[in-house]
């Protein structure tokens, strides 16, 4: 078929750019002490070095998606990567922490352009009963980026220094830019009115919401300045996000079509999605301090403990996406839930001051296996029923959905391993631990391993969630194809209509 053919060169050119933004959600953190050192930063400081990439990453997200509808995703994808490029250039070459803040932001507003647009390509130019394979790759891509990150950080760290961990993204951006204006085909815009008010309301809730959750641990969730505490920015957040609904309720061309929600699948794959979001920010954490804190591993072999999680979910998520088409994504899904709840729990069992560290290979290995089920099922599932018209609208709540699973990871893993530091190590434990960074005495490396077994039953538990959101998937077999074939057709005359060839 013409327009599926033309669909895996724009993907594969997609992806370059998709898997180096998602890398970079998790490359810094290794590099925090180098960071702090190099750049004579402050533990608030270097803390903000994440929190500003993940704001500017998240806030916009519901506003991305639909300004690939409006302008389309391929015009909207190249500006959100030259962003991203250039402001990656300008991290390396940061003087002090606040210029490095700065770029940051700059880096996750590229990085939001860029996100949704990935997968509304896919929606548009691959036909539902045909996306399974395509949804498999970008899987792969997502579930293997995101582990990744911290051993290419850990090796660039170790041999180059600091400011590699952002010169890698320029090569890498180029060409990713060049396969982008090669391969990507120009797609029909839709001009409708642009919902100015829900701009400006997703983004004032957004943003209350992300920032309350993220920071609410660097301000032991009291008051951050005169009046505004912590839980009084999530709470306002969560008022403007509600009359945010019920605006969207009332506009004649929302920016997010709550219609989308009337579809289970989409509704119970992003609940899914933002519990992965969830599991992939938290468990590193605790598995990378205890490597590097309690057993005195450099970054560079802690994060080789995590090699079987990336190998078993590249080679395997596209098998998965090969097969989807003709079997039930939901027992994938499920099944992947269950394998990834055990190797989180294998984790908590598992870390212990007296063990061997290579018997951490093994719950990494189920944990790329249940990685591999996850993914592309949920893709599928999420975007199968969507029209073309929602593709970018569908995808931008997606993966916004994702981002706020990670956000919540990130702030909720910092403060239940803080209260697993000072339960098993007594009061001001964590706040020594944080300062110096270093490995922990000899004398207390059993009840700081104890500390972080303990955290991990955390994303086991948000694993179930996942388990029982996969479950509520619904699937209509291929053989029954009566129901499907008008959203086909509509796909397809779309694409032949829209798809005019390279620029």
């Amino acid at each position: 078929m013409t327009e599926e053919r033309s669909g895996w060169p724009a993907l594969w050119a997609m992806v370059i750019g998709f898997f180096m933004i998602l890398v970079d959600t998790t490359i810094v953190t290794v590099g925090m002490p180098a960071i702090m050192a190099g750049l004579d930063a402050d533990v608030s400081g270097a803390i903000w070095v994440t929190s500003a990439y993940l704001l500017a990453y998240a806030v916009p997200l519901l506003v991305s998606g639909r300004l690939g509808d409006r302008f389309g995703p391929r015009r909207v994808y190249l500006i959100g990567l030259s962003l991203f490029t250039l402001a990656s250039l300008a991290c390396g070459l940061a003087p002090s922490i606040e210029v490095l803040i700065f770029a940051r932001v700059v880096q996750g507003l590229g990085a939001s352009l860029l996100t949704p647009q990935t997968m509304a390509v896919i929606t548009r130019t691959f036909p539902p009963d045909r996306r399974g394979p395509a949804m498999g790759l970008w899987g792969s891509v997502a579930g293997v980026a995101v582990l990744t990150g911290p051993l290419l950080g850990g090796v660039l760290i170790d041999t180059l220094g600091w400011e590699w961990i952002f010169f890698v993204n320029l090569p890498v951006g180029v060409i990713a830019f060049a396969a982008a204006w090669r391969f990507v085909p120009r797609l029909e815009t839709h001009s409708h009115r642009f919902d100015w008010i829900g701009v400006l309301l997703s983004g004032v809730g957004m943003f209350c919401l992300v920032f309350g959750i993220e920071e609410g641990q660097s301000y032991d969730w009291g008051v951050i300045a005169g009046p505004v505490s912590v839980w009084s920015l999530i709470i306002t957040g969560l008022v403007v996000m509600a009359a945010f609904v019920l605006w969207q309720r009332r506009v004649a061309e929302p920016l997010v079509p709550l219609s989308i929600f009337a579809d289970r699948n989409f509704t119970a794959a992003g609940i899914a999605i933002c519990a992965m979001g969830f599991i992939v920010t938290s468990q590193g954490f605790p598995l990378m301090l205890y490597a590097q804190s309690g057993r005195g591993l450099t970054p560079t072999q802690s994060a080789l403990l995590m090699i079987p999680i990336a190998v078993i979910s590249a080679v395997l998520a596209p098998i998965v996406g090969s097969v989807i088409n003709r079997r039930n994504p939901r027992n994938f899904a499920v099944a992947g839930f269950g394998l990834l709840a055990l190797g989180l729990a294998g984790y908590a069992l598992l870390i212990r001051s007296d063990i061997s560290v290579w018997w951490l290979l093994v719950p990494s290995a189920m944990v790329g296996l249940a990685s591999a089920g996850i993914w592309g099922p949920l893709s599928v599932s999420a975007t199968r029923n969507l029209p073309p018209r929602m593709a970018g609208a569908g995808s931008g709540v997606y993966n916004t959905m994702r981002q706020i699973g990670a956000v919540l990871g990130s702030a909720a893993m910092a403060a239940y391993l803080s209260s697993r530091i000072t339960a098993n190590l007594g009061p001001g434990a964590e706040g020594a631990a944080r300062e110096t960074g270093g490995v922990v005495p000899a004398g207390i490396v059993a009840p700081f391993s104890a500390a972080m077994a303990q955290s991990m039953w955390l994303p086991a538990v948000v694993a179930l969630v996942g388990l029982a959101a996969a479950a509520m998937l619904v699937w209509r077999a291929p053989a029954d194809t009566r129901a499907a074939e008008p959203a086909r057709a509509e796909d397809e005359g779309i694409q032949a209509e829209a798809i005019t060839g390279d620029a």
